[in-house]
């Protein structure tokens, strides 16, 4: 399987999985940029202005500074720097990965918090990583690969808060983003989107074997923001912290 056809499948297995029938869905691209969002009414046009915003202000910053764009360490930005690259630097800084470890999820919350006044209840899926203001509970079906658990656990997430969570993945096996570990799913659940995005990052770098699960799930729980963590790596599950996992 190509890693292009990797991508298209997980984005597939995430859209079909979340269950948000009381929303209305719809999709929004630019670039690389392929979000899914779910709001209370058809928000697109909204939707590909705020992105088309976000991300002129990440590109311009990164034709500036193109070291922001390829380091894997964390990066210190200017005060002045565009809020979403800021957001990211930090991310970034409490995880010890580099700044665009945080970009999916960066893209995902940006766009997210400009459709809330607009939309009291509002997901956005980008990549399998997902920014999410909720007044319900909600079920994500979590993708391992070849895992025999993949498909098999749902994450539940109860009512959010107005400033909305985020619940990303990092994986070794699935996909087109970089890991320097083996996980087959690192995810994470966090206080915002860009930092699960880049906690996942860390957590899927650090497992390389199945006996560095627990030690790297110790060091993402105890990241401030981070509210829970989980590996799948073959048929093996660790988790720890504040999740609730449903076998479907």
């Amino acid at each position: 399987m190509t890693r292009r056809m990797r991508r298209e499948y997980i984005h597939r297995f995430y859209r079909r999985r979340m269950l948000a029938e009381d929303l209305v869905s719809f999709q929004v691209r630019i670039k690389e940029s392929d979000l899914f969002i779910w709001a209370v009414r058809d928000l697109r046009r909204e939707a590909h202005a705020s992105l088309l915003e976000h991300r002129a202000r990440l590109e311009d910053f990164i034709a500036r500074q193109p070291l922001f764009a390829t380091t894997f360490r964390p990066h210190p930005v200017p005060g002045d720097a565009p809020e979403i690259v800021r957001r990211m630097a930090e991310a970034a800084a409490r995880a010890d990965v580099g700044p665009m470890a945080a970009v999916a999820g960066a893209i995902a919350e940006a766009v997210g918090l400009d459709l809330r006044p607009l939309s009291p209840e509002v997901m956005v899926e980008n990549g399998g990583d997902i920014f999410l203001i909720s007044k319900a509970e909600r079920r994500i079906g979590i993708f391992a690969g070849d895992s025999p658990l993949s498909g098999r656990l749902a994450l539940v997430v109860g009512p959010t808060t107005s400033g909305g969570l985020g619940i990303c993945t990092s994986s070794a096996t699935v996909g087109p983003s970089y890991s320097a570990g083996a996980a087959d799913a690192a995810l994470v659940v966090a206080e915002s989107a860009v930092l699960a995005d880049a906690a996942a990052t860390a957590l899927g770098n650090r497992v390389k074997s199945p006996r560095d699960v627990e030690e790297a799930l110790d060091f993402v729980v105890g990241i401030e923001g981070v509210f829970g963590c989980l590996v799948i790596m073959g048929d093996r599950l660790g988790a720890k912290g504040d999740l609730r996992l449903e076998v479907t």
